[in-house]
């Protein structure tokens, strides 16, 4: 692998929230240092079968929901597991994985060991040792990411040495920026929106944008209604996909701080010189520094350690050179944890405080990271709401030390939705599949805006004349947060739904809460004959934190205790109902 047409790689990532795709820029970057030539790319846009055209692979891997794959990886992952590949198909391809996840959770990191198990035992030949990142530790996921790109490095350097003159790239030199952007004047150009032109995604109308909480709540979830021109397709479990754009002001406010509020509508032609780093989705050929800080560069981002080693080649003050450097010292990692991460510190509000930073504009793609579009479970059944989609959201918004409060700009963006307003859906592919035999019961479990899927799920079901429902919900207060509750409601009148519900805030002071999973464990009895005699499938959607565990121990709990079963066969069944696909999880961190 040592001669000069040998000195590529391929770097596949697969993410969900964005993480992983900016650590595969900095993996191509570390891979650009050492003089090798690498593909950045998508598991969705890379066919599995070419996997045996390739010599070296690095993949980099997110966790989603409860240790799931993104849904980018879904597709890609079920080609490797085909039963009968050859154990030596791979044998030619040299490979590691870094896996991005989160030890506060269940199953951490567990599609990057799944997928280092897999490859193994397809005869693929492990370059280095795999590395998971934490984000629970002081340095995030980089406490494990910068020592790996090391190790990765070197063993690069093993097995494709430098040829004769070529010498490996400072580390503290700064890269070359991705792009380069150049003037036009507005009758040189010819404006295209790719968004427009995407046919995987659909022209909408907002119907209504109506808050479900009670006015004096201190949370704001609206339910969201949009019209469709043409006939869309989705399923119960499929994920609406939305870009949202910043509000003018704000956008105002942060040109002018940068000091490019004079030239912000200058037409510019963006050209990407580097391929190895990726750009924004549907970014346009030309546009201006005004739409692209609207669309597709997000200066409200909580920024990544990458983002303080750029701008510290770009101030001009000694001190301010003094102060990002020791933040990105290993010694000062609580300083700037303290600083940033701890308190949700927006880039904007990072360059306020380092004001001698210039960063050139052909950079703006490299210090910025994208604005992307945000992922809403679809809460409206097809069948029942035709031409529409619903979704229920909550409106970020929560108070750090700073004085101002934290809000996401997609909530922004969604507040401001009003009847009438246009904008591009795309649909993704949920994990949910219903029973095709609807005499089969379900079990949904949605606590919150995690009953989004499951609206979608008892609708489609009712529709097609299948009444074996059962929901628990889980909110704080029945009179203030009971998402759909007239619904639930008359669908538990006519028989078609047994609901149930926990109030955790509503019991008297002292008395232990009540959650979905103490419900769970009250019903052991109907639990266990709902799953074993008669084949019940059971959904769970919501935050991906303590909940999911939670409720498998409490089917565990009525496995135990209904089934006679040990904690070891309990466990087995659950696993059981999950590799059958009986027990699916549409949640998210």
């Amino acid at each position: 692998m040592s001669s000069e047409l040998d000195r590529r790689a391929l770097i596949l990532y697969a993410t969900e929230t964005g993480t992983a795709q900016e650590v595969a820029d900095r993996v191509a970057r570390e891979c650009r240092r050492v003089h090798i030539q690498s593909r950045v790319i998508s598991m969705d846009a890379y066919p599995a079968e070419d996997l045996l055209t390739e010599t070296l692979v690095i993949f980099i891997v997110s966790t989603t929901g409860s240790g799931a794959e993104p849904r980018s990886m879904t597709v890609f992952w079920k080609k490797l597991l085909v039963s009968n590949l050859p154990p030596d198909l791979l044998e030619d391809v040299h490979f590691t994985v870094f896996g991005l996840g989160d030890t506060a959770y269940e199953k951490f990191c567990w599609p990057a060991k799944r997928l280092t198990r897999r490859l193994e035992g397809l005869g693929a030949f492990k370059l280095c040792e795999c590395a998971e990142g934490d984000e629970q530790h002081i340095l995030g996921i980089d406490g494990a990411f910068e020592p790996w790109l090391r190790t990765l490095s070197n063993a690069l350097l093993e097995i494709m040495p430098l040829s004769p003159g070529l010498h490996i790239i400072p580390s503290g030199q700064t890269p070359s920026a991705r792009v380069s952007l150049k003037t036009y004047s507005d009758h040189q150009v010819t404006l295209n929106d790719p968004l427009e032109h995407d046919n995987d995604y659909h022209s909408a109308t907002v119907k209504c944008n109506t808050r479900i909480t009670a006015q004096d709540w201190h949370q704001d979830v609206r339910h969201i209604e949009l019209e469709f021109e043409d006939d869309v397709e989705y399923s119960p479990g499929d994920v609406a996909l939305l870009h949202p754009i910043v509000n003018e002001d704000e956008v105002e406010s942060f040109l002018s701080q940068m000091g490019w509020g004079n030239f912000a509508d200058d037409f510019l032609e963006i050209n990407h010189v580097y391929t190895d780093q990726s750009l924004p989705d549907h970014l346009p050929q030309f546009s201006t520094l005004r739409s692209i800080f609207s669309r597709y560069l997000d200066f409200n981002a909580v920024p990544k350690r990458t983002f303080f080693e750029y701008i510290c080649h770009f101030t001009s003050d000694e001190a301010e050179k003094e102060r990002l450097t020791e933040f990105l010292s290993s010694e000062h990692a609580d300083e700037l944890y303290d600083y940033c991460f701890r308190v949700r510190r927006t880039i904007q509000e990072v360059l306020s405080d380092f004001r001698h930073v210039r960063i050139p504009k052909d950079y703006i793609f490299d210090v910025f990271p994208p604005l992307r579009p945000r992922q809403f479970s679809i809460a409206s059944s097809l069948k029942k709401h035709p031409r529409s989609i619903h979704l229920c959201v909550a409106m970020v918004k929560y108070k750090t030390k700073l004085k101002i409060p934290r809000r996401g700009v997609c909530s922004m963006y969604i507040s401001r939705l009003r009847p009438g307003h246009q904008l591009r859906i795309g649909i993704l592919k949920g994990f949910i599949r219903l029973p095709t035999n609807n005499g089969v019961p379900i079990i949904c479990i949605g606590p919150g805006t995690g009953v989004a899927p499951m609206r979608a799920v008892i609708e489609e079901r009712i529709q097609t004349q299948a009444y074996d429902n059962t929901l628990y919900f889980g909110c704080r207060s029945a009179e203030k947060d009971q998402h759909y509750a007239s619904e639930w409601q008359e669908y538990s009148a006519d028989y078609n739904l047994t609901y149930r519900i926990a109030c955790s805030r509503d019991g008297p002071e002292g008395v232990k809460r009540t959650y979905v999973q103490d419900l769970m464990i009250e019903d052991a009895p109907r639990i266990w004959k709902l799953l074993d005699e008669l084949g019940a499938y059971v959904f769970i959607s919501g935050s991906s934190n303590k909940m999911p565990a939670a409720v498998k121990a409490a089917l565990r709990h009525a496995v135990m205790t209904c089934g006679s079963r040990s904690e070891e066969e309990a466990f087995q069944y659950t696993l059981g109902l999950e590799k059958n696909m009986r027990l699916i999880e549409e949640c998210w961190s």
